[in-house]
């Protein structure tokens, strides 16, 4: 049997080689899981009318298309929050994927009772939402998109 000796260099090179992959998905999994809380937070604000914990994570520039086709932004998603009344308001199946200083997180949500702007509801949606990291606020939703789908 022959002893073979293995420089130094050599395996810290293999070790930096695998290590590195490791650390990169360890970030995604971080970003998807920080994406995914981010949701959970909007998802409860809007349920308890909570307009104030939304405001942050929206980009000023944050536009809308709800279930309808009508697009607005910030201030008027915003204020649909404010009163809102709700039997049933929850989301489901949230997924995120990152790519570098972006994500798109993707769900289903499930309301019932009526909106902050009076608007009774009882539906089913899936949803689209794009992240930004923003430079100097962190991660910021610019983007949202709802479809009506049928109730389960």
């Amino acid at each position: 049997m022959k002893l073979r000796i293995v420089p130094v260099a050599t395996t810290c090179l293999a070790l930096i080689t695998v290590a590195l992959p490791l650390t990169a998905r360890d970030k995604v999994t971080h970003i998807q899981k920080y994406i995914a809380g981010l949701e959970d937070r909007w998802a409860e604000a809007q349920r308890d009318g909570k307009a104030d914990i939304v405001a942050p994570i929206l980009a000023e520039s944050f536009v809308n298309t709800d279930a309808d086709g009508v697009t607005y932004g910030k201030k008027k998603l915003l204020a649909n929050l404010k009163g809102g009344k709700w039997e049933h308001n929850a989301i489901s199946d949230v997924k995120v994927s990152v790519y570098g200083n972006s994500a798109i997180a993707t769900g289903r949500w499930t309301g019932k009772g009526i909106d902050g702007d009076g608007t009774k509801i009882d539906r089913s949606e899936r949803w689209t939402d794009t992240w930004v990291r923003m430079p100097t606020r962190g991660w910021q939703c610019v983007a949202s998109q709802q479809t009506s789908i049928s109730k389960p």
